[in-house]
């Protein structure tokens, strides 16, 4: 029987985080819990079933929990929830998506998701609490700080170092060897 899991948040990075968790194989989704329950009771078939006040009496059933809301503007929200799951005791395994590469030299941190065809080169170093979004590319040697995002179709070169509370854009590419902080916008070349 697979362990069970819980997601919380219920926009659209949450139904990503479904659709690899499903194909992934190894958990089975309990449910959702959302900050505004009167507005969602279900997202894909997966039943709302509390909101964050909830989640001390939630880990009375769950063990495990995930952080299904994304990083767009700010990353305040998904660190909050991060901290408050690792306080009150959660589990918060790594996901990958079956269809992303992830070479066995590649370490990567607690809570983190790696999204469809992202690929992680060797040596790569990804933190706790991180989104590598679909079709991002992290080459060899890259370090991903604590509660990064690396959003769609990024490129980071060999030995870039993304520091924590990071931001790196959709189709932005860094320079090699290079260290990046802050938010980077969609498009960027990182010199």
């Amino acid at each position: 029987m697979k362990p069970e899991i819980i997601l919380v948040g219920g926009g659209g990075h949450c139904r990503s985080v479904i659709d690899v968790i499903e194909f992934e194989n190894k958990y089975k989704i309990a449910g959702i819990v959302v900050n505004d329950m009167p507005r969602c009771s279900e997202v894909f078939g997966y039943e709302v079933v509390g909101c964050d006040d909830d989640l001390e009496f939630l880990f009375q059933k769950y063990k495990n929990a995930i952080v299904t809301i994304g990083q767009i503007k700010s990353n305040h929200i998904r660190v909050k929830l991060f901290q408050k799951l690792k306080q009150i005791g959660f589990a918060l395994p790594v996901i990958i998506s079956p269809l992303a590469y992830v070479s066995k030299y590649a370490k990567i941190g607690e809570g983190t998701i790696i999204l469809h065809q992202a690929l992680l080169n060797a040596n790569v170093k990804i933190g706790k609490n991180c989104i590598i979004n679909t079709k991002a590319l992290l080459e060899h040697d890259v370090v991903v700080e604590d509660n990064c995002h690396i959003s769609t179709a990024a490129v980071v070169n060999g030995g870039v170092v993304i520091k924590e509370n990071s931001f790196f854009g959709s189709n932005a590419v860094s320079k090699e060897a290079i260290e990046v902080s802050g938010f980077i916008k969609a498009g960027s070349v990182v010199k």
